[in-house]
């Protein structure tokens, strides 16, 4: 069971639904994603999870029972509108925020103060919030949401603003806080992001539920029979019928990479077998799964 399940979760503004029978499952201290294209409902879910809005059917159960404000305090929520208050001192703001998820002034500073050194940003600590750049804000923020310890983050776009080496930075520390315990929600346009952090996906699109799963087993699943083939040969590869067709071939002297249509129902060792009756080297074999921005494009531009 899940640490956050969502139920036939439905929820209307007027004439517009925003989450038509929702149903998710995240699970216990894994990355969850959760994708879809803008306008899709992914921020209503963010925001019923979190109980700022409240689904009109269906229900949210938090670590197998309804959730409750109180479990609202165990949630760290990183909104994609960021806010900082201007005018306020940087760690005067991060105390205010550390105190109002119930720490204590001493344990927010301590904690506070560890995060500040991690990140490098000591010297900020007196600065306003206007002297920041957007990315040092953000950093901030990104502080302020985890330093309560929360058994779950939800992330909102993480790497808006940050330059690839901050971006980075981020990424690092949201493997670690899973290395620690945490459950961890995100929703983001980056798939490179999705592939290299995600355990689990739940892609939206029109307020419905398209697919969720794995990662590996949903990109899997969309693979299209493809393999890579890496060979060394004077001549070229050639396809064999009921077993592959060479789609592409490209080679440099004798050094060839080819793509390989696999026919339905064989196996690796078939083709490999076929390979080298050709009188070919074979150096690397392996197949082609496609990226999930593919499948993004592809399920929502189907949806469309």
């Amino acid at each position: 069971m899940g640490l956050i399940q969502c139920k036939d979760v439905c929820k209307s503004f007027g004439e517009k639904v925003a989450l038509d029978h929702v149903s998710v499952d995240i699970p216990k201290g894994k990355i969850f994603g959760l994708l879809g294209p803008n306008g899709a409902g992914k921020t209503t879910l963010i925001r019923i999870i979190n109980r700022i809005t409240i689904p009109n059917a269906g229900e949210v159960l938090f670590d197998g029972r309804p959730i409750t404000q109180d479990d609202v305090e165990k949630i760290g929520y990183l909104p994609e509108e960021r806010g900082l208050y201007r005018k306020m001192k940087v760690g005067e703001q991060a105390m205010y925020f550390a105190q109002l998820k119930g720490m204590s002034y001493r344990d927010a500073m301590t904690e506070l103060k560890k995060w500040f050194v991690r990140f490098g940003i000591e010297s900020w600590w007196n600065k306003k919030v206007e002297e920041l750049s957007k990315g040092m804000a953000q950093k901030v923020q990104f502080i302020t949401t985890v330093v309560h310890k929360p058994s779950l983050l939800i992330l909102d776009e993480p790497f808006s603003g940050f330059d690839p080496v901050n971006a980075q930075i981020i990424r690092d520390e949201i493997l670690r806080l899973k290395a620690e315990g945490a459950t961890i929600i995100l929703s983001t346009h980056n798939m490179e992001s999705v592939e290299e952090l995600c355990d689990n996906i739940a892609l939206i699109n029109k307020s419905r539920v398209v697919i969720t799963g794995g990662v590996d087993e949903i990109r899997h699943k969309y693979g299209n029979n493809n393999v890579e083939l890496v060979y060394t040969s004077k001549t070229s590869v050639s396809s064999e019928p009921g077993v592959f067709k060479v789609l592409s071939d490209q080679y440099d002297s004798d050094r060839h990479t080819a793509v390989l249509s696999l026919s339905e129902d064989v196996t690796g060792n078939d083709v490999l077998k076929a390979i080298i009756a050709q009188g070919i080297t074979v150096n690397s074999f392996k197949e082609l799964v496609p990226r999930m921005n593919d499948i993004f494009i592809k399920l929502v531009t189907e949806g469309e």
